[in-house]
């Protein structure tokens, strides 16, 4: 059975909102995007909640000329929404209805693991439900202060154990630690 993967960037204090607008880290090396190609490549599908699909729309459709560029192009990908009526970015499809039940059927269907970014709705539901197997949390390493519109990544967080599979440490002083989630009751 295949594995749904979530990596979620967060703030010292927690913010998961608008990592776009974050303070930039050198990266020696290029240490992220070689570690967000592994992932992507490990992945062929990949499931967003609308309004994640549609900022990354927003950045990658029409692009192209580097390998994740072209990977998150290519990949399937899956937008849980009840708003949208069409999903323009190429590979795309909507899931309206029956949330758990059809992110169950991609994982019981053949391939890769599937990858799923931010840490909102979506990431909530599929864990209230069993469906979410790894949590990848990029700890930045400052605080930013809430501001308006500031999301929380304990926010509704359901209960949930989580087991440590690994911690990676980078040059930036970003820490990316990697959980095993085993819903609680």
């Amino acid at each position: 059975m295949r594995r749904i993967i979530n990596s979620t960037y967060v703030t010292l204090e927690g913010i998961i909102s608008n990592p776009q607008d974050w303070p930039a880290l050198d990266d020696p090396g290029g240490e992220s995007a070689g570690i967000q190609q592994e992932l992507i490549d490990q992945c062929d599908a990949i499931l967003l909640g609308k309004d994640t699909y549609l900022s990354f729309a927003g950045v990658w459709q029409g692009r192209n000329g580097d390998p994740f560029t072209e990977r998150i192009n290519a990949v399937r990908k899956h937008v849980v929404s009840t708003t949208l009526t069409q999903a323009s970015w190429e590979n795309s499809a909507i899931i309206g209805d029956d949330v758990p039940g059809a992110v169950a059927a991609l994982k019981a269907d053949p391939g890769q693991d599937i990858l799923s970014y931010g840490f909102g709705r979506l990431a909530r539901t599929l864990m209230d439900h069993g469906l979410l197997d790894e949590l990848r949390l990029w700890i930045h390493p400052f605080f930013i202060g809430p501001g308006p519109g500031s999301v929380f990544l304990h926010d509704q967080a359901p209960a949930a154990q989580l087991r440590l599979k690994d911690s990676r440490t980078m040059a930036n002083g970003i820490v990316i630690h990697s959980y095993g989630v085993e819903p609680r009751g």
